[in-house]
């Protein structure tokens, strides 16, 4: 079976690519458009040593970008496809600086293969994986317990989005039958006891729909069918998210397809081992070890929205990463 990989970058310090994005933006810089969504931190290069040390069975890698793209990468790589924007998003929704559009359009990038795995830029795998950690019998591996959706803190965007996709859900798919016929990949012996207790009651004490799964902010397994099932049942739904060409509220984000995989049972059991963790003078030392002594398969280096000192913060990521990925990948010049 081929599985491909998807990964979307930004070279937010690209002067043709800011003139652009000032076009469209407004005045207020909010939640949708804030530095941290398109700052670049560096780190690249090892996502490219990861993937050719890790997971050296990958068919093709797709760099999704605006159009730039790094000095170092080497273009003709014969596992590398760089593609534009403008190569797979229909032009009505063009140009876009929200991940949403980029994310709903996903299954039409040329030459993708049926299973694939998305990355977003800051999601980095730290040992061996095999294909069977992504895909098993031709499904998405997945955590499928049910898990409450949370909230604290200020109210984002992003908090509107799960709200959005797991309504979407619920309106398509009803829990009792998909739980009758589902049962044992949503108790599963790949979870923890605690969450197939906290499913099962969820079961009892919430028959009628699902209350929500839980977001990994990992790399996600899919298969295209699944986008292009979501198309067609609500095709509406995602003209609009793609219309807007920042995040907005009323949107919906691969977050749902993650979930209508879930939903739908079009998923195999899997705990899936990442951590995620907001780069801050207080979590940064804690988050080297962690990609030192490679204590997970993947860890989502996350850009927190203010009050970072990047340039200071990514040479201790590079040096961390440094440690178990010292030597240049096929896929730099």
């Amino acid at each position: 079976m081929d599985i491909d990989l998807v990964v979307l970058w930004v070279d937010g310090s690209d002067p043709a690519w800011l003139a652009e994005k000032r076009r469209y933006q407004s005045d207020v810089v909010d939640d949708s458009n804030a530095p941290n969504r398109f700052r670049d931190w560096g780190l690249m290069p090892y996502w490219f040593r990861a993937v050719e040390q890790f997971t050296p069975w990958v068919r093709k890698i797709h760099f999704v970008t605006w159009g730039h793209v790094p000095s170092w990468l080497d273009l003709d790589h014969p596992k590398l496809h760089h593609v534009k924007h403008t190569d797979f998003i229909p032009g009505e929704y063009l140009p876009t600086f929200s991940a949403n559009t980029i994310e709903m359009n996903i299954h039409r990038i040329p030459d993708l293969a049926e299973h694939f795995v998305y990355f977003n830029d800051d999601m980095f795998i730290l040992r061996p994986m095999e294909e069977t950690d992504f895909f098993r019998e031709g499904l998405p591996c997945s955590f499928g317990a049910e898990v409450p959706l949370q909230f604290s803190g200020a109210p984002g965007i992003w908090q509107h989005l799960i709200i959005n996709d797991i309504r979407t859900v619920n309106d398509h798919f009803r829990k009792p039958i998909q739980v009758r016929q589902f049962r044992r990949k949503y108790l599963s012996r790949a979870y923890r006891w605690q969450d197939n207790l906290r499913t099962a009651v969820l079961e009892k004490l919430f028959p009628d729909a699902f209350l929500g799964f839980k977001n990994l902010h990992a790399p996600a397994a899919f298969r295209r069918q699944t986008f292009e099932e979501i198309w067609s049942a609500e095709a509406e739904l995602l003209h609009r998210t793609c219309l807007c060409r920042f995040r907005s509220n009323d949107d919906v984000n691969q977050w749902l397809a993650v979930w209508w995989q879930l939903a739908a049972g079009s998923f195999s059991p899997y705990a899936v081992d990442n951590v995620v963790e907001d780069v801050t003078d207080a979590t940064i030392d804690s988050l080297c070890r962690t990609i030192r002594l490679q204590r997970h398969d993947m860890v989502c280096v996350n850009d927190p929205s203010e009050g970072t000192d990047v340039k200071l913060l990514s040479e201790k990521l590079r040096a961390a990463f440094d440690t178990i990925l010292p030597q240049k990948s096929s896929f730099e010049k």
